[in-house]
C-alpha cells in the first residue's frame, strides 16, 4: 500500500510540474515549459508534444506565473510532509528491531533494550495466600481478597516521569499500567471481590490513562497520558474476570 501511495505522489509531482499557460481570453495551454522571448513566448504544448509559440500581448503572465507558484509551493510542501513520513516510519523500525522478540515487558536505556522481570503476584484470601499460577485456577470462595506483590517497594525505579515501556505479547490480551497501593510489607495490586454463586470474581484496580502505539504485530510501546506522581506502579498483562494477572512492578522516584 505504502509502494502505491509513492507511485501516485510521484505522479502527481510529475504532472504538477506542469504548468497552465493562461490566455487573457480565459482559456490555457498545459505546457511542460515555457520562456520569453521579446514579444512573444514560446512554449512546448504537451497536447501537441512540439514547440510553439504566441504573441505576448495574449498571454496572462501574471495568473500564471502566481499559480505555478502556488503549485511549486504546495508540491514542496507535499515533499516535506511525505519525507517527515519516511523520516518517522525509518526509526520505528529502527526502534523495533531493539525489542526482544520474547514476550515481556523491556524498556530503552539509549538504544540498548532492557528487560524488566515479571514480578510474583500472591493471592490472598480467608483461606490464606496462594502464588498466583497463570494455568491454575483460583479456588473458590465467598467474600473479599487482594492480589499482592511482596516488598514495600520497588527495585524497578525511574526517575522520568512519563517512563515509556514496551510489551510484547504473547497472545491477544489487555493490558496497561496501574497504581499498586503500599500496605505493610506488600503492595496491593488489585482488590477481589468474589461471587460465589455466580462464580464470578470482581477486579478493581486502579488504572492509570495511558497512550499506546503499535510497533509490530503483538508489540506495543505505552507511556501515561499525564506525569506520574511519585509512587509504587506496574505494567499489567490480563484478562478480565480470570485473576491471571502478569505484573512488571515499577517505582517513581524525583
Amino acid at each position: 500500500m505504502r509502494k502505491y501511495l509513492l507511485i501516485l505522489v510521484a505522479l502527481a509531482a510529475v504532472w504538477a510540474a506542469n504548468v497552465k499557460l493562461y490566455l487573457k481570453d480565459g482559456t490555457y495551454q498545459i505546457v511542460r515549459e515555457y520562456k520569453v522571448e521579446s514579444d512573444r513566448v514560446r512554449f512546448y504544448s504537451l497536447e501537441r508534444s512540439e514547440w510553439e509559440e504566441i504573441p505576448l500581448s495574449l498571454v496572462d503572465l501574471k495568473r500564471t506565473e502566481t499559480e505555478a507558484e502556488a503549485h511549486q509551493a504546495e508540491l514542496e510542501k507535499d515533499s516535506k510532509v511525505l519525507a517527515e513520513e519516511e523520516k518517522v516510519e525509518r526509526e520505528m523500525r529502527r526502534e523495533v528491531t531493539r525489542i526482544p522478540q520474547d514476550p515481556g515487558v523491556y524498556w530503552l536505556e539509549g538504544n540498548q533494550a532492557k528487560v524488566m522481570k515479571a514480578a510474583e503476584v500472591v493471592v490472598k484470601t480467608n483461606k490464606g495466600r496462594s502464588v498466583l499460577a497463570k494455568l491454575a485456577p483460583v479456588p473458590v470462595v465467598s467474600g473479599k481478597g487482594t492480589l499482592e506483590t511482596q516488598g514495600a517497594h520497588s527495585q524497578n525505579v525511574f526517575t522520568n516521569p512519563e517512563q515509556e515501556f514496551y510489551i510484547q505479547l504473547s497472545e491477544t490480551e489487555r493490558f496497561g499500567i496501574i497504581k499498586l497501593t503500599p500496605k505493610g510489607a506488600v503492595r496491593i495490586v488489585e482488590n477481589l471481590t468474589f461471587v460465589p454463586v455466580t462464580k464470578e470474581v470482581v477486579e478493581e484496580q486502579v488504572p492509570v490513562e495511558i497512550f499506546q502505539k503499535q510497533m509490530a504485530d503483538g508489540l506495543y510501546k505505552i507511556w501515561p497520558k499525564e506525569a506520574l506522581e511519585p509512587g509504587e506502579y506496574a505494567v499489567v498483562e490480563y484478562t478480565e474476570g480470570k485473576i491471571n494477572v502478569q505484573v512488571w512492578d515499577f517505582a517513581i522516584k524525583k
